[in-house]
């Protein structure tokens, strides 16, 4: 019996035992699975995490990209937004616009002061200090010229060069510099900003109207010894004294007919290349110069303002004008200096000129023959059109009044195309 009990507390220790270890493996096993579901967790926290800041990413980089996209249209719509309201010229900043009013304001805030000399911009004073510090940093290698700014430097380099970067669009014309192409352009725009305070007279360029100013306020320094005239600045007064001796520096290499000014030469150069830029918007004609398209647009208008105080004919501009009253006053101050005769216009003695020198500078482009005027030209290109043809005999006339009496042989009367 004692055996049996021992053996049945063996049992029931190793029972005991095997129940504990049961209870401890399956204690291992749901740890081991809580462990796992922990790890699964946060794998698909951090996969989570991972997304949402990839979200997140897309999210910030598609708010920058539309921020960025909003700056660009806002810098986009914001180009030519400032305008000026006296000349409607238009800049892309503001800063830029107002130096720009300084122009129309003249107002120059930076002074020098050393001359007392005033700027409408901090950076033309600092170029004027140069002036006074003798400090010239750029040297020309070709002809040892010095410059006190590097602009004028690469400007004057380009006379060396013979480049002319700066072209305009209207008429293909070139220049070295860009100023000068602004200059240029408002000889096809019209525009003149600049008035005087005084008479009212426009001028395309500022320098202009400084010098006009000097007309007003009596100051004009330079003064004719001839004749007492008086101007306001020493080129006009250089090219005023060539009336008196006679000099004409500035010779055309087509015909070499000579003037006393450049500006009298380029307007002869259009006589040779035919160039008509100006035309009339209401009936196409088109002229040389913009000072004879002003005069015609006002045959359409109607405008003659500037009327002859002894028979009240009208005219349209002050200098045809001025050619008619010496209708009346029998007033001839051109006199051709080969002969002496006298004419009431200049265009008179001109034509008259070319009496003694034999120069017929308008050419027939079609059968190459010249002639002394260009009136002369128009009437002979007439023969060529066809314009006036007699139906009986063939023959070619340069004008109606050209009758059956006096120009055809065959026949009274003519038959007219």
């Amino acid at each position: 019996m004692a055996f049996i009990k021992e053996e049945s507390e063996d049992v029931k220790i190793k029972e005991t035992f095997r129940v504990k270890h049961e209870e401890d493996t399956e204690e291992q096993t749901d740890l081991v699975a809580l462990k796992e579901e922990r790890q699964e967790l946060t794998r698909i926290e951090e996969k989570d995490q991972y997304e949402r800041h990839d979200f997140m990413n897309v999210e910030i980089s598609i708010q920058s990209k539309t921020t960025s996209s909003q700056k660009e249209v806002q810098k986009t719509e914001s180009n030519s937004y400032f305008t000026c309201h006296q000349c409607r010229k238009s800049f892309n900043q503001k800063y830029n616009l107002k130096n720009h009013m300084k122009v129309h304001t003249g107002e120059k805030p930076f002074i020098c002061q050393q001359c007392g000399k005033s700027f409408s911009l901090k950076q033309n004073l600092k170029r004027h200090i140069k002036s006074h510090s003798g400090e010239k940093p750029f040297t020309c290698n070709p002809c040892g010229k010095t410059f006190t700014n590097k602009a004028q430097f690469d400007s004057h380099m380009r006379s060396h060069s013979g480049e002319k970067p700066f072209t305009c669009k209207l008429c293909g014309k070139s220049f070295t510099r860009k100023g000068s192409l602004k200059s240029h352009m408002v000889i096809h725009t019209g525009e003149k900003p600049f008035p005087c305070d005084q008479c009212g007279k426009c001028f395309r360029h500022k320098s202009t109207l400084v010098t006009h100013m000097k007309t007003h306020s009596g100051e004009s320094t330079c003064n004719c010894k001839l004749c007492g005239k008086r101007f306001s600045n020493k080129s006009t007064l250089i090219a005023h004294l060539r009336n008196h001796t006679g000099e004409r520096p500035f010779t055309c290499t087509l015909c070499g007919k000579s003037f006393s000014r450049k500006g009298s030469l380029k307007i002869h150069m259009v006589v040779h290349t035919g160039e008509k830029p100006f035309s009339c918007d209401q009936c196409g004609k088109s002229f040389r110069h913009k000072a004879t398209l002003d005069s015609h647009i006002k045959t359409h208008t109607g405008e003659s303002p500037y009327s002859c105080r002894l028979c009240e004919k009208s005219f349209s501009n002050k200098s045809t004008l001025n050619a008619h009253m010496r209708n009346h006053t029998g007033e001839k101050p051109f006199t051709c200096t080969m002969c002496g005769k006298s004419f009431s216009k200049k265009s008179n003695l001109n034509a008259h000129i070319i009496t003694h020198t034999g120069e017929k500078p308008f050419m027939c482009s079609q059968c190459g023959k010249c002639f002394t005027r260009e009136i002369t030209l128009t009437y002979h290109m007439r023969i060529h059109s066809q314009e006036y043809n007699c139906h009986q005999c063939g023959q070619r006339f340069s004008d109606k009044r050209q009758n059956g009496s006096s120009a055809c042989n065959n026949s009274r009367t003519i038959s007219w195309c």
